[in-house]
């Protein structure tokens, strides 16, 4: 086959798919485009997900009608005054977008610079079509329509309205959070469903994603080495079963990047657990020469000189705020609603000395209650109380009242009722302990009188022999003992009496689960934690009032306390006012 030149339309075609994937493509570049032309407001109207249109109109510089015939040619764009291209600062600069989206849709721009007239262009499925006046107020308004109707071999692979449409609003989302000082309204099929006024980017964060980051987010601010960070994540306790609400920008870039997700993982790598993510919008800042933007057709992905320092500015960033959190916890409220209290039929019980008989009703002793339900009256412990929890910040968790179900310690605080979870809250405090105590040096460990022989699965006793040395440096001291079993010669002493035979069994399996996608040391943190499970105070068991204090003093000065190892909260508090809920007096 010979060699020959392919024509501008099948060139354009390919270069559209390359840059429009899908309605969400499209409307990314038209904003884009909007916010390089120095746009301060952006409304967009989408129809069937953006299936059957997109519109995108600003308030920009607008274009002369030459700039637009101009704008609509590849490879030709206003963005790259120079050779430059490592110093570009705007949204995109190849000018391929709108020669590429006119090629494959009814397109229809129409621009006005302040001081001129407007003019409007068409273009069907990369044939120009009829041009003239237009009426419209300064900046620039682009109609895409019947998106890939002429290439039903792309149409037919796009998904639902109400996928493409979730797509849309995902990509407005990032770059409104991208630009917080410009206005953006979405409306779809004729109804308003995102309207933001310029703002701070906390406050632009919170509106977009959700207004409990006031309460449960952490505000992020660092920098180094040149490098800056900032953003809001949430704390642990507050996280999603999906990653849809990662927001990740780079010079204000909105990217997809696999390394800054990585990095955001290994910050929670032991605050929660796999199957759970965190909210976060983070903001990376790099000097222009330390990243290329132009590794991916549509700038979803970049590429860093120096990859470890960015992953180090994240990963130190983010704990060290997660640190600052302490013992805090963003379990969500419970609500009072006494409405749903249901109140159980009882036989009265009174006293004949001390009350006058009720019409109709019997008369029961003391006695005779004991004799027909001898677990009836009620028994417990007393101690003499403790004051309140003085107005200050030295208790935030109050002062232990007492336990229920042997698993909950419910505590008295100046603002409310705390109730905590004691395994939950014991198993972090031990992990805490094992961490300082591995980087202090070495953890304590408590040798066995006479050694365990624990029988397990050839294969995991093939796993924990290999991670012996590690295991040793946690405290745990074990070695093969034939080919089905395991010999334990110590145990970390900060584990106290544990199962062993259910220590290692677990551990087996963390390390099968772990393979060899982890560094060490995120291994390490994983496999203490499950060690820390292990040693921690369990449900059922009987604590004294002294015990009670002596962990929430605890809590109150360890990190992290204020979730597991798995990312549950290990306290809630109900505060005053709901319990004045619950009795009707609000």
């Amino acid at each position: 086959m010979s060699i020959r030149r392919l024509p501008s339309e099948l060139i354009n075609r390919i270069a559209a798919g390359e840059v429009v994937e899908r309605p969400a493509s499209a409307l990314k570049e038209l904003v884009e485009n909007a916010l390089d032309a120095g746009a301060r407001s952006i409304a967009i109207r989408l129809s069937a997900g953006g299936l059957d249109l997109v519109e995108v109109a600003d308030d920009g510089s607008g274009m002369a009608p030459a700039e637009m015939h101009l704008a609509l040619e590849r490879h030709a764009t206003s963005k790259l005054p120079d050779d430059a291209i490592e110093n570009v600062l705007s949204f995109g600069f190849r000018g391929e977008a709108l020669p590429s989206i006119a090629s494959v849709s009814r397109f229809t721009i129409e621009s006005r610079p302040r001081g001129s007239d407007g003019w409007r262009v068409t273009v069907d499925h990369g044939d120009k079509g009829h041009e003239g006046p237009a009426a419209l107020p300064p900046g620039t308004r682009v109609r895409v329509e019947g998106l890939f109707d002429k290439v039903p071999a792309r149409r037919k692979f796009l998904r639902s309205p109400r996928s493409e449409y979730a797509a849309c609003l995902d990509a407005v989302k990032r770059l409104a959070m991208a630009r917080p000082d410009v206005a953006f309204s979405v409306e779809h099929d004729g109804r308003r469903v995102l309207s933001v006024q310029p703002s701070d980017a906390p406050t632009r964060v919170a509106a977009l994603l959700t207004h409990e980051l006031d309460r449960h987010g952490l505000g992020i601010d660092c920098v180094r080495d040149g490098l800056q960070l900032t953003g809001v994540v949430s704390l642990p306790t507050f996280n999603r079963g999906m990653a849809d609400q990662q927001y990740l920008f780079v010079n204000k870039r909105p990217v997809k990047d696999r390394l800054l997700v990585g990095a955001l993982r290994a910050a929670y790598r032991d605050l929660l657990a796999r199957d759970r993510h965190p909210v976060a919008a983070l903001f990376v800042e790099v000097p222009t020469s330390e990243v290329d933007i132009n590794v991916h057709p549509a700038k979803t992905e970049v590429r860093f000189r120096d990859p470890a320092a960015v992953r180090g500015l994240i990963v130190g960033g983010l704990r060290a705020a997660l640190d600052e959190a302490g013992h805090r916890s963003a379990a969500r409220e419970q609500f009072a609603q006494p409405a749903a209290w249901q109140v159980e039929p009882t036989a009265p019980v009174v006293e004949p000395e001390q009350a006058p008989r009720l019409w109709n009703a019997p008369t029961y002793s003391p006695a005779a209650v004991a004799e027909r339900r001898p677990d009836f009256l009620p028994q417990g412990r007393a101690v003499a109380a403790s004051p309140v929890a003085p107005p200050d910040e030295r208790y935030p968790l109050g002062i232990a009242r007492g336990q229920v179900a042997a698993t909950y310690i419910v505590a008295e605080a100046e603002d409310g009722l705390v109730i905590v979870d004691q395994h939950a809250a014991h198993e972090r405090l031990v992990l805490e302990r094992m961490r300082n105590a591995r980087e202090g040096g070495e953890v304590a460990r408590q040798a066995l009188l006479i050694p365990d022989v624990v029988e397990l699965d050839e294969p995991e006793c093939d796993r924990l022999e290999a991670a012996a040395p590690e295991l040793a440096d946690m405290g745990l001291e074990i070695e093969r003992f034939g080919p089905t079993a395991m010999l334990v010669r110590a145990t970390p002493a900060p584990l106290g009496k544990t199962d062993i035979p259910g220590l290692l069994a677990d551990l087996a399996a963390e390390l099968a689960e772990l393979g060899s996608a982890l560094s060490l040391r995120d291994k390490l943190d994983l496999v203490a934690a499950t060690m820390a499970c292990h040693g921690s105070v369990r449900a059922g068991r009987i604590l004294s009032v002294a015990e009670m204090n002596a962990l929430l003093r605890e809590m109150e000065v360890t990190p992290h306390s204020g979730q597991c190892n798995h990312g549950r909260p290990t306290w809630v508090k109900l505060g005053h006012g709901e319990i004045e809920k619950l009795f009707g007096r609000r």
